[in-house]
Parts: structure tokens; sequence; C-alpha cells
């Protein structure tokens, strides 16, 4: 009995501490306890995987994903927290900067794609591919302004397309509002003879020109003068005297006040406004120069007339060029950009120049068609040109009662026919907007150089035509 009892003590003993020592074993078997731990694991990583992998954003798989970050976060040691943690901040890092690299090379290339334009500019090859996206205008959306009681000559607009200087045989220059068409200031022309007590023009005024900045306006006339004027307030500033003949061409160097004329005199005369001042006078034309143009280079180019020849002239190296092509009187002549050049003759050719060549690259005969009765025809007379800078757009007037766009084929080899505009009597100015999105027309009932013949039907007046693109189209449609 004794020996049962005391074996029974035993085992109580034994029992006993077993139970105490259990929670001690528990806390110091760590194997044990990573065992479990990556029971767990185990556990939740597939719901992990199947969370990560979902695209789902309901409120069900937020909430699942916030319990197994919870247990992930509760179970997994201090080191495997930072780990994570470190991989999570790396990742941001990395897109952070892939996205700040993108960013970089959008505007390395946009400020690039500027640079590229701005260099091609300034070395006057820039070419902007656009006639493609015009379309025919709609005849309803041509507006007339009416002012001027005699045939237009010469118009400009300003460098922000807000406002049209026009001016006109009967000596009138007047200031257009192109947003509401409405006359913001007219300088009234005075009659001959009274040069010494009226502020103006005198007899017909022939060319116009515009600085870019807006600072001056420079008109020339009949009567041999050439006349400055603030373009916000229209008043006279000066006046400079020195040609022979009338002033038939006009034209400020771009970025600077520069001023070059042409006269029926055949010279070309260089001036400085901002000094008021005469620099000097070029000769070689063998008869009247018709027109003139420039552009940003030390240099410009010239129409004369009946000697047939086109002049591009180095100001700086005190030479000219000269170029051959037209059979005829040469009337107007407009830069596309520093290297080509488009020209129009009275024996109805369109010339397209380059200065690197002494002929047209192409040239297109009878451009707006044959007058006249069958036994005697003649073609119609091209009476102004225009150009969209830096593109391959081209405009050309008549007055067989239309306007005729065009585009410069590839490599400038080619004028190809895009549409025409109708308009009633002598074309004798267009101007295109520097943002192409309208075209400018001075319409007179006879020739800004003469009067040959007369146009009863026409009107005398300024046209503002707008000009549709495809773009244009596509977005309205787009908004509807």
């Amino acid at each position: 009995m004794r020996m049962s009892e005391s074996k029974m003590a035993a085992a109580a003993g034994v029992s006993f501490f077993i139970r105490k020592k259990k929670p001690s074993e528990g806390r110091g078997r760590k194997r044990k306890a990573d065992d479990g731990e990556d029971k767990v694991r185990k556990k939740f990583s597939p719901k992990l995987n199947e969370e990560i992998s979902s695209d789902s954003e309901t409120e069900c798989s937020i909430g699942r994903k916030k319990k197994v970050a919870e247990v992930l976060e509760i179970e997994e040691t201090a080191q495997e927290k930072k780990l994570r943690l470190a991989k999570l901040y790396l990742e941001q890092l990395r897109q952070e900067e892939e996205e700040k690299a993108e960013e970089e090379q959008f505007e390395s290339d946009l400020i690039g794609g500027r640079l590229e334009e701005e260099v091609l500019e300034q070395k006057g090859k820039l070419k902007r591919l656009l006639a493609k996206d015009y379309l025919p205008p709609d005849v309803s959306e041509i507006r007339l302004l009416r002012g001027h009681q005699l045939p237009i000559t010469c118009l400009v607009l300003s460098p922000d397309d807000k406002y049209i200087f026009s001016a006109s045989k009967d000596c009138s220059i007047i200031k257009w509002d192109v947003t509401s068409g409405k006359k913001v200031h007219t300088i009234h022309g005075g009659r001959k003879g009274t040069e010494d007590r009226h502020v103006g023009h005198t007899m017909h005024i022939l060319s116009m020109a515009i600085s870019s900045d807006a600072k001056y306006l420079a008109t020339g006339d009949r009567n041999k003068l050439i006349l400055i004027w603030d373009p916000a307030s229209c008043q006279h500033l000066y006046t400079f005297k020195g040609h022979k003949d009338a002033v038939s061409g006009l034209s400020f160097r771009k970025g600077t006040h520069q001023l070059y004329s042409a006269s029926h005199d055949r010279s070309v005369k260089v001036w400085n406004v901002d000094q008021n001042a005469y620099i000097e006078t070029l000769f070689g034309h063998q008869d009247a120069i018709t027109a003139l143009d420039s552009l940003s280079r030390e240099r410009c180019v010239t129409a004369g007339g009946r000697d047939r020849t086109v002049r591009v002239w180095k100001i700086v190296e005190e030479s000219q060029l000269v170029f051959h092509g037209h059979e005829s009187s040469i009337d107007c002549i407009q830069l596309v950009n520093e290297e080509y050049m488009i020209s129009g003759a009275d024996d109805g050719s369109l010339a397209l120049w380059t200065v690197t060549k002494k002929k047209p690259l192409v040239t297109v005969r009878t451009t707006h068609g044959i007058r006249g009765d069958p036994g005697i025809q003649q073609p119609n007379w091209i009476t102004s040109v225009a150009a969209l800078l830096n593109s391959d757009l081209i405009a050309s007037g008549s007055q067989n009662s239309k306007i005729r766009l065009w585009k410069c084929g590839e490599g400038f080899k080619r004028l190809e026919p895009l549409f025409d505009i109708p308009m009633v009597g002598f074309v004798n100015c267009l101007k295109f907007s520097s943002s192409g999105d309208f075209l400018v027309a001075g319409v007179g009932q006879e020739h800004r150089l003469g009067r040959w013949w007369r146009l009863k039907e026409a009107k005398n007046g300024i046209y503002i035509i707008p000009l549709k693109k495809t773009e244009t189209k596509q977005q309205s449609g787009d908004s509807k």
C-alpha cells in the first residue's frame, strides 16, 4: 500500500513538473515557433498572390488585402519587414526615375524641335508642308470691307493679325480691325500740289510695309516720297526723299528697322528708320522695278519689270545675283523663305525660284487662262502673288474673277493647283495671315500700276477670306 502511494506521489510529482515546465519550453523553443510562422505564411501566401494578381478594386478585395497585410505584419520578423519596406522604397524610386526620364526626354524633344525649327528659319530653309490640309472656303463667309473710293493698290497685316492697313489710288490709308471689319483710323489723301500743307499722300500710293515689331509703317507713292507712320496712332513721323520716280516697293528687314525701297527709277535704296537716315543706293536693273521683298537676312529681292530679271541684292557684299526665266514683264514677287521665291508676269506665267539656280525650278504658263476675242487672245496677267511664310502654300491673283491657291510639290520642283476662290476685279495685292487662318485680297476696278482697262462690275475693297483646314473640320466634327 505504501509502495503504491509512493508511486502515485512520484507520478503526481512528475505530472506537476511537466505542467510547470511546459510554458517555459514554449518560449525557449524558437525553432518550433519558426516552424509555426512558416505554416502561417504558407497559409496566407496563396491569398496574397491572389490579391496581387487581381485587378479588381472592390471593397471586398481591398478589405482582404488589408487583413492579409495586417497578418503578414504581425507574423513577419523585423528583418523581413525592413527588407520588404526597402524593396518597396527602391521600386518607388525606380518608377519616379523612369517618369522623370520620360518627362525630360519629352521636354528635350520639344525644345530640340523648336530649336531645330528656329535654326532652319534663320538659315531660310524651314519648309512646313501645310498646303495639303487646306480646303476651299465657303464663299458666303468671305467679307468685303468698303472704304476706299478708288482701286486698292497695296496692303499689309499687323504682325499679330489684328489689323489691316490698306492704301489706294485715292491717296488714302485706312486701318481696319480684322475681327469687326470696322475702320479704326483713316488718313485722308490730299490733292496734287498741296504737299506743303497736307500731312499725307497727294498721289497714288503704290507700296506699303510694316516692321516686324509693329513700330513703323512705311508707304510709298508716285510722288517719289516715302512716308513713315506710327501704326498705333497713325501719326506721321518722317518723310524720306531721294528717289527720282514712283516708289513701287517697300519692305522692312525682319527683326530690324532697316527699310528697303524700290522705284521706277531702277534703283534700290536702304534706310535706317530709327535714325531717320539714308544709308545707300543700289543699281543694276535696266527697267522700272515693280516689286520688292525681304526677310531676316541682310538682302532683298526685286522684280525688274520689262528687263525680265529677278535680282537678289546682297547688301553687305554690295553684289547682286541675276535670274532669268520670264519672257515678259515681271510685275510681282514674294519670298517663300530665304531659299525660295515666287514671281508672276504679265504673260500669265508663274515661276518658282531658288537662290542657288539662275533659272526657275518650275514655270506654269497661262496660269489664269486666256482673255480677249477669239482672234486676239492674250493670257490674263498675274497681278499679285503671296506665300505663307516658310510653308508650301502659294496664292496668285489676276483679273479673271478668281484667286488660285497652289501647293509647292516635292522638293519645290512642282506647282500643283489646289482650288480657286471667286473674286471679281483686279487682285492687286494678296497677304496671308501669319497664322495661315485667312487670306486678305486688295481688289480694284483697275490695275494698281495703270489704267489700261476698267472692270465696272468689280468693287474697290478689301476681301477677308477665311481658310479652312482638314484639322479644323475634324475637330468640329468631333465636338458635335
